[in-house]
């Protein structure tokens, strides 16, 4: 072993650019799977950490034209008693806003802004909740809260929250019932606030289809035919709302294993973060080939190095070394650089999670997180280096000394083809990287930049609280009074900031209708640029009329058959607008309308303000000045005072990462395919020095030399770009489906591919060969 390490020793010292490339191509590999596995990781385990996660549903309604994750609670309860093998089921209701609320501990008052959703008490064993403190039912009683332990800690320090109390401006208070374990990221459950769902809340409508429905059974196959059960037992007649028609709709219930939920992109009015498998395929296809492209360079360098270590390999076995413990001293040379390239790939990986690539990945990058994972990668080290390192070891000690010696092999048809396999390899990958990414990014700027019917400049949005609302005229006279904006308006969500919004069924006509709709003030579409294509726009009289009046966008009107005049519910239609994009990218337009409530108002009040500011102006002077005038109507509420087109980034946050992960990687990828193409250059330059030196001599030049050797890469570059752009476009159609609008697949991206590593490829072997070629003949031709 001693031998093995000083001649490993005395390798790293004379084969100095050789070793620093092989470790850095290796590490950086690595690093790289590493990281990417953590993402897949994420994802794959997403929802797959609570106890006998597999006996847990999601129960989704599915219609003729399309599926909604949301139910309305007499149907859901009503399903939760149909069978005994629910073992618990639970609504929640994920619409639910912020609580603000103050905490006084030890004398001190803090104020905090939380997220809070509804549920029923049965939530806590669907989901296994663990409790640190407080009672498992603390859910039973009213005005009873449980919190994450996370909060707990930030509100309370390490006293005990049960008991405590959550204050409300208005004298009303929640109190702490228990304190349960915090879930990981990638859960369904949010670690917020949950409170027990008012009993009364919509417990008898059945138009109001607002609820995520979740079971848990006793055993996971006895979901088969539980709505058939359910649909047989079921009686008609308890259903009081003639806005709700089973038979009409053609609607059936999914039970939809929650794991899969999370991949799941055919419900609307589902808030569940999303994931898609093609991508997760894409993401380990990428680590896989890294870490390939590292090996095969590992597998060139090693070759390339052999006519200056034959003559040492040799002289061993003159002096009576055997074949097979030369070789086993040559794969374990080679193993321990893997080894050493790994442990530098961990340090790659810290200091990775010390900078901006971190926000890129959704999982906690931290090496403790995820043992497993590198005690995989510690295994495929070790394997690299075994499979980098058997092929130039059985080949440099099986052939004849003398052909070795000579040099011949690497010209030898055997040599020859595995030199240009090798090199297509990282040919083939290196053009779907660069294809993929290039469309990865075509698409998130046609996402950015496409015309969305509306303005999404010079826009400051804000939330809002009762204080803003109830003094609506006296905040924008004084926000106007800033001469940089120009006007301002309301609604109750944000524009585009989410795939869905709030979904409304009703009669029309006698026929059931389904759209997206968007309460908003009067003076919205034209403050936003909105046009009308047909009829008006809102006017503020439409907020004296007893009923609400709708705008709605052209595809409803096409879907269905909707006219100027006529009324559903009492609602009045006004007018139409283009198909302006009010979701996200991810999905088709669907019916939509803007609403302007009249008097009879169920209780919405307006959450956000949007207010224009003219051309020109100083953004960031009228962004100050939103502010102060915030502050001054209620010192202690956190507004969330930010520019409109920060909401349609945070958007596309998801494909954003997801494309500069890919190019991040396919850069690396790219860079250790030059290290490898570098590595082939070598052994062509050092193998064919004789050949070099004789055409020298018989009157070659130099160009014509370096056009030689580029030829033979240029033809196996051009046979890798048809194996390989097929590929890539493949792949990313298939990923591209993933958003109802997207880029055209553009046939110059594949020429851009193409010229990129041509270039690269000339560039490397032009730069070696030119010196070769400018070598001494005679010294060439005697060395031989």
């Amino acid at each position: 072993m001693k031998t093995i390490l000083r001649n490993l020793l005395s390798v790293l010292c004379r084969f100095k650019m050789a070793t620093l490339l092989n470790v850095l191509g290796l590490s950086v590999a690595f690093s790289a799977f590493i990281l990417i596995m953590m993402q897949v990781e994420y994802d794959q385990n997403f929802d797959r950490g609570y106890t006998d996660t597999e006996s847990i549903f999601r129960v989704e309604a599915m219609f003729e034209d399309g599926g909604q994750a949301v139910i309305c609670r007499p149907l859901a309860d009503a399903f939760i008693q149909s069978s005994p093998h629910i073992v618990a089921g639970t609504l929640a209701n994920p619409w639910g806003g912020d609580l603000f609320f103050s905490v006084e501990e030890n004398g001190v008052r803090n104020t905090f802004k939380e997220q809070c959703i509804n549920v029923y008490p049965e939530f806590t064993k669907v989901f296994d909740f663990k409790f640190q403190e407080g009672n498992p039912e603390a859910l039973q009683e009213p005005n009873v809260v449980l919190l994450p332990q996370s909060m707990a800690q930030k509100f309370f320090g390490n006293q005990s929250a049960v008991g405590k109390q959550l204050k409300f401006e208005n004298g009303d208070h929640l109190t702490v019932g228990g304190v349960y374990k915090d879930y990981p990221r990638n859960s369904s459950v949010r670690n917020c606030i949950y409170q027990k769902m008012d009993p009364k809340e919509n417990a008898q409508s059945w138009g109001n289809w607002n609820y995520i429905f979740y079971i848990r059974l006793d055993n996971p196959k006895n979901v088969e035919g539980l709505f058939e059960n359910f649909k047989a037992h079921f009686d008609p007649a308890l259903i009081k709302d003639n806005s709700f028609s089973w038979g009409g709709s053609g609607m059936t219930f999914r039970i939809n294993p929650l794991p899969d939920v999370h991949y799941t992109t055919d419900v609307k009015y589902d808030q569940t973060p999303k994931a898609s498998r093609q991508t997760l395929m894409i993401l380990f296809a990428i680590a896989i080939v890294i870490v390939i492209i590292a090996g095969i360079n590992f597998t060139n360098f090693s070759t390339a190095l052999t006519p200056m270590r034959i003559k040492s390999i040799n002289t061993q076995k003159v002096l009576g070394g055997k074949e097979s413990v030369i070789r086993f001293a040559l794969i374990l040379e080679a193993v321990l650089i893997s080894i050493i390239s790994y442990l530098l790939g961990l340090l790659l990986v810290y200091i990775a999670g010390k900078t901006e690539i971190a926000s890129l990945i959704n999982a906690d990058i931290s090496l403790s997180m995820h043992i497993g994972l590198v005690l995989a990668t510690a295994f495929i080290s070790i394997a690299t280096g075994l499979l980098a390192g058997i092929y130039p070891a059985y080949y440099m000690t099986s052939f004849p000394p003398a052909l070795v010696l000579k040099g011949s092999f690497g010209l030898s048809p055997k040599g020859c083809q595995l030199r240009n396999a090798l090199i297509g390899v990282q040919y083939v990958a290196s053009f779907g990287l660069i294809i993929g990414a290039t469309f990865m990014y075509l698409q998130n700027y046609y996402m950015q930049n496409t015309p969305l019917g509306y303005d999404k400049d010079e826009i400051i949005i804000t939330n809002m609280n009762n204080n803003i609302r109830k003094s609506r005229d006296a905040f924008a006279s004084q926000v106007k009074s800033f001469s940089g904006i120009e006007e301002v308006t309301y609604a109750e969500m944000l524009l585009s900031s989410q795939d869905q919004y709030m979904g409304w069924g009703r009669k029309y006509r006698d026929k059931d209708i389904q759209f997206q709709c968007l309460p908003v003030e009067p003076s919205f579409l034209k403050v936003m640029n909105v046009k009308i294509s047909e009829g008006r726009d809102f006017r503020e009289e439409d907020k004296a009329k007893r009923y609400g009046t709708f705008v709605f966008n052209e595809r409803a009107r096409t879907e269905y058959g909707l006219e100027i005049g006529s009324l559903i519910d009492s609602m009045e239609i006004v007018g139409f607008m283009p198909d302006v994009k009010f979701a996200s990218f991810r999905t088709e337009v669907t019916p939509m309308a803007f609403f302007v409530w009249g008097t009879n108002n169920w209780g919405n009040q307006p959450n956000y303000a949007y207010i224009k500011v003219k051309a020109g102006s100083d953004l960031r002077g009228a962004m100050q000045h939103v502010k102060t005038t915030l502050q001054s109507f209620d010192p202690e509420y956190p507004f969330n005072v930010r520019f409109f087109d920060e909401v349609l980034n945070g958007l596309y946050e998801k494909e954003r990462s997801l494309s500069s992960l890919i190019t991040l990687f396919s850069l690396i990828a790219i860079f250790i395919s030059v290290v490898g193409v570098f590595g082939l250059v070598v052994f062509d330059s050092e193998y064919r020095k004789k050949e070099i030196g004789i055409r020298k001599v018989l009157g070659s030049t130099t160009e014509e030399i370096i056009v030689m050797f580029n030829k033979t890469y240029i033809r196996i570059l051009c046979v890798c770009f048809v194996l390989g752009a097929p590929i890539a476009g493949y792949v990313v159609h298939r990923w591209l489906e993933n958003f109802a609008y997207k880029t055209p697949m553009y046939w110059w991206v594949y020429l851009i591919a193409f010229a990129i590593i041509a270039v690269i490829t000339i560039l490397t072997v032009t730069f070696q060969n030119w010196r070769a070629a400018n070598e001494n003949p005679v010294h060439s031709i005697k060395n031989e």
